[in-house]
């Protein structure tokens, strides 16, 4: 069971980036993905969760700017993130619950500055 994010890296306020979670090892379409983040000094929060049947809750910080997608043709996750702020600028990772058990992946991480 494996998870993988990419798309991350550095951008300037007000721009846009897409993170791409790619599931491998278990039956990605049966199964629900959430973002997590975790800013320098702060707590894990959570951003985003989808459903199997693409039905999606997004966290305040977070709603009408960020949106989640899925392709399960691909196996793929997407958080496509827009009108970035600094406040954004943290460690993401995405997540799956297989069997009871956390997995989550190695992360990336999204800077926000000027």
């Amino acid at each position: 069971v494996r998870l993988v994010e990419s798309g991350g890296g550095w951008v300037q306020p007000g721009e846009s980036l897409r993170l791409s979670c790619v599931g491998s090892g278990f039956d990605f379409s049966r199964s629900f993905i959430t973002w997590i983040r975790q800013a320098p000094g702060k707590a894990l929060e959570w951003v985003s969760t989808i459903y199997v049947d693409s039905r999606f809750t997004m966290g305040e910080a977070v709603k009408g700017r960020f949106a989640i997608s899925r392709d399960n043709s691909k196996n793929t996750v997407y958080l496509q993130m827009n009108d970035l702020r600094p406040e954004d600028t943290a460690l993401y990772w995405c997540q799956t619950t297989i069997a009871r058990e956390k997995v989550r992946g190695p992360g990336i991480q999204v800077t926000v500055s000027s």
